[in-house]
């Protein structure tokens, strides 16, 4: 398509044989919009109405789970410790509250900060297709900012709704620039890439950025991404999504301040890397205008549903330990009581090939929260996988070890590393001769077999009531599902403590 020109008045003077007081309209060719500027122009742009009723349920469900993963993460040591780092490093500024705790605040980048560590301690949160955790590098952003607005600015609950929504879709949006981003991470972990994007558009979303500025903040986002898939089963992961709410956040800020970013970061530049710096099959194209009559753009939430765990641990353990489970029944059934490691010859799982998730003895609740083998047999030994089943007397268990010596790993061809095609097999020869299998290829939890609002909920009670009395729990079930409804978040806000 030719670009649109512009009228430029150029001085004949620079002409030669012409008056120097002559002038004359000439046509220079206007600069065509560039990926980076299309995103600019969405997040400025996006409006309530282009929030379908099906985007707006799901994102409710996604802002209720993430809420309740962050209060029960609220109970554990890594976020205890990046409290206390927070607490004693940095001068009190008492704006922004934390999840679970009464009388707890801190600025409102470091509460986003901590509560994005909440949110991930335990990895019980949300997973999308390609690869990454969407709600916990956004959602403790937002909370932060709704805390910081005076109380006549408080934004409402579709004002709320939207820049999440906004935060979410720019993440879908990246990862489907490229083919690597559809497999399981092997370089960098992709919340600190497409978390801390994110978290900086949701954010200039809601504090109602110039166009302009949006871009900035992605710009100035990028230069703050990006951490090792080293560093996942540590305690150092949940930092990852930590950082991602925190500096997406203040990506955001500095560019209401006026910071300039580079204006091409998420376009394609031959010999000079943007966003492409992250993924080397990066191919950006332009995002589509909410306005545009011909070709809208239309949600990736609308198409694709969010994935959401049962259990704490790496989504991948879902399908081996739902295939495990089945044959945990059988083997009740052989045994008529408790499954007896004594009578299991071998265990064999037949899992993508992802170096990072095949730990044959995990020795730490989050070294165990990434292992295949781990809750392969402890969904063998006990039928289920639960939060209970990482704790210190869940990993020593004689019994456990016992099955874990047994366990043989396979890779096959047609089973590949990436959550909308793998599957999980578990194969238990026993010593009688008998082999029983047990296979999943899609959990319930996954976007293709959705938990239910009752499965949801229940979920969501579990983890909240850990640290919340039982009228907020409901309150919170209550506030989140009227959400678009409210107008403003303070109810919402004045709950998560």
């Amino acid at each position: 398509m030719l670009s649109k020109v512009r009228k430029a008045i150029t001085p004949l003077s620079a002409v030669r044989g012409l008056h120097k007081s002559a002038f004359e309209v000439v046509e220079r060719p206007a600069p065509e919009e560039t990926v980076t500027s299309s995103f600019g122009r969405f997040i400025q742009g996006v409006k309530p109405q282009h929030l379908t009723p099906t985007v707006l349920q799901r994102s409710k469900r996604m802002v209720l789970d993430s809420l309740g993963v962050g209060l029960i993460g609220s109970t554990t040591e890594v976020f205890e410790l990046a409290l206390r780092h927070c607490q004693h490093m940095y001068a009190p500024d008492d704006i922004s509250s934390v999840y679970g705790r009464k009388n707890t605040r801190l600025s409102p980048t470091l509460a986003a900060f901590v509560n994005g560590v909440a949110s991930h301690s335990m990895d019980f949160d949300d997973t999308w297709h390609p690869a990454t955790h969407p709600s916990g590098a956004v959602l403790p952003a937002l909370l932060a900012i709704g805390d910081m607005l005076p109380s006549n600015s408080k934004p409402s609950g579709m004002d709320f709704l939207l820049a999440f929504n906004v935060g979410i879709e720019v993440q879908g949006r990246l990862l489907r620039f490229s083919n690597e981003a559809a497999n399981i991470p092997k370089r960098f972990h992709p919340p600190t890439v497409v978390g801390t994007m994110g978290s900086a558009a949701a954010c200039a979303r809601l504090l109602s950025l110039e166009r302009a500025q949006c871009s900035h903040a992605l710009a100035i986002a990028a230069s703050l991404s990006g951490a090792p898939m080293a560093n996942a089963a540590t305690q150092s992961k949940p930092f990852h999504i930590g950082n991602a709410a925190r500096l997406g956040l203040e990506a955001a800020l500095l560019a209401s301040r006026g910071l300039e970013a580079s204006p091409l970061v998420l376009d394609a530049v031959p010999g000079v890397s943007g966003f492409s710096a992250f993924y080397e099959d990066y191919a950006p194209r332009p995002l589509a205008s909410p306005d545009d009559k011909y070709d809208p753009h239309r949600f990736l939430l609308e198409e694709q549903d969010m994935g959401f765990k049962r259990f704490p641990a790496h989504l991948g353990m879902h399908w081996v330990a739902d295939a495990a489970a089945t044959v945990h029944e059988a083997l009740v059934g052989l045994s008529g009581g408790r499954v007896s490691p004594g009578g299991v010859r071998e265990i064999l799982l037949r899992v993508p090939p992802s170096k990072y998730i095949n730990r044959p003895f995990p020795d730490s609740e989050h070294q165990a929260r990434h292992s295949f083998q781990f809750n392969a047999c402890t969904a063998l030994l006990d039928g289920e996988v639960t939060v209970r089943s990482f704790s210190e007397e869940g990993l020593r268990r004689p019994e456990l070890h016992s099955l874990l010596a047994k366990v043989r790993v396979e890779h096959p061809h047609d089973n590949p590393a990436n959550f909308d095609r793998m599957y999980g097999e578990v194969v238990v020869t026993l010593d009688s001769g008998d082999v029983l299998i047990g296979r999943c290829d899609t959990f319930y939890g996954h976007w293709r077999n959705p938990l239910s609002d009752e499965s949801l909920c229940k979920k969501f009670r579990s983890n909240a009531g850990t640290v919340l009395p039982q009228e907020k729990v409901e309150g919170l079930i209550e506030s989140v599902e009227q959400l678009d409804r409210m107008g403003d978040c303070q109810t919402l806000l004045d709950q998560i403590q």
